[in-house]
């Protein structure tokens, strides 16, 4: 499914124009993009939590030469399904 995906689904539901349903998801995406980039989590009730993880410097290994490289430390965006969400996938 893709942003276009939902945007028609808004427009098909709930009414609105295209480019307000398209408004709209963009303002959410941005939303929770920002929250995340300033290391908050973003908890969507009955969906499922959206944290932001710090991973610290490793060695890996280049599959093709064999050398060692190093891995810098990074963040990464982790999410954790909500029980309802599970569930729902499930049935």
């Amino acid at each position: 499914m893709t942003r276009a995906d939902i945007v028609d689904r808004i427009y098909e539901k709930v009414g609105l124009s295209k480019k307000e349903a398209q408004e709209i998801i963009e303002i959410i995406i941005d939303t929770i993009t920002e929250t995340l980039k300033e290391g908050e989590t973003v908890k969507i009730t009955g969906f499922g939590t959206f944290t932001v993880r710090k991973k610290a410097p490793r060695k890996g290994r280049n599959p093709k030469t064999g050398e060692e490289v190093e891995i810098s430390a990074r963040r990464v965006v982790s999410f954790r399904p909500s029980n309802i969400l599970k569930e729902k996938v499930n049935t």
